[in-house]
């Protein structure tokens, strides 16, 4: 025999099915346990992971479950997730963000021993890393070509998933002397 149905649970049975009807869940996706988890992960076979996610921004990074079980979301959601999940797997990882003219910035991870950035932009090409130096100017440059734009600034930064604050290090300003930059 069931239990009668109060207002209490009819409440929550509602909110649930409300919940289940507007979170656009994908069964296919990939979740941060299976990420973290993965012993064979190198991150091209992360960037696999992504080749059928939607581009869509978002002013403000998006919690991990967010961004995968909605398979959308922009450059510093996949940066940042990237990282995390890299950095947890073992591999040297840096985030950067470059300022480029007339656009708003782009956000990728460069992997240390790939000597080669993540960039959300290829997720759906077979070079889903590419490779550049391992200075801030040259990530920026390559980061720069792929829009054929010029940049102005790069920074690398880290973020925390608790605060959900991204702290800038270092910086370079593209007319500044390369001698003079903080990676030099």
């Amino acid at each position: 025999m069931s239990a009668p149905l109060t207002h209490r649970r009819a409440g929550k049975l509602v909110a649930l099915a409300l919940t289940c009807a507007l979170a656009p869940l994908r069964l296919d996706a990939v979740t941060m346990l299976e990420l973290v988890t993965d012993s064979k992960l190198t991150p091209k076979r992360f960037a696999a992971h992504f080749e059928n996610f939607e581009y869509e921004f978002h002013p403000e990074v998006q919690p991990p479950h967010v961004f995968l079980s909605t398979q959308s979301g922009d450059c510093d959601d996949y940066a940042i997730l990237g990282e995390y999940v890299l950095k947890k797997r073992g591999f040297g990882t840096r985030l950067v963000r470059v300022s480029l003219v007339g656009r708003i910035a782009h956000d990728v991870c460069y992997v240390i021993q790939s000597k080669a950035y993540l960039d959300y932009n290829n997720r759906k090409y077979a070079s889903t890393l590419e490779g550049s130096g391992r200075r801030l100017r040259q990530i920026a440059t390559e980061v720069a070509d792929s829009f054929h734009a010029n940049w102005t600034t790069a920074s690398e930064y880290t973020y925390d998933y608790d605060t959900e604050k991204k702290s800038i290090g270092q910086a370079v300003v593209k007319t500044d002397p390369p001698a003079r930059d903080p990676d030099a």
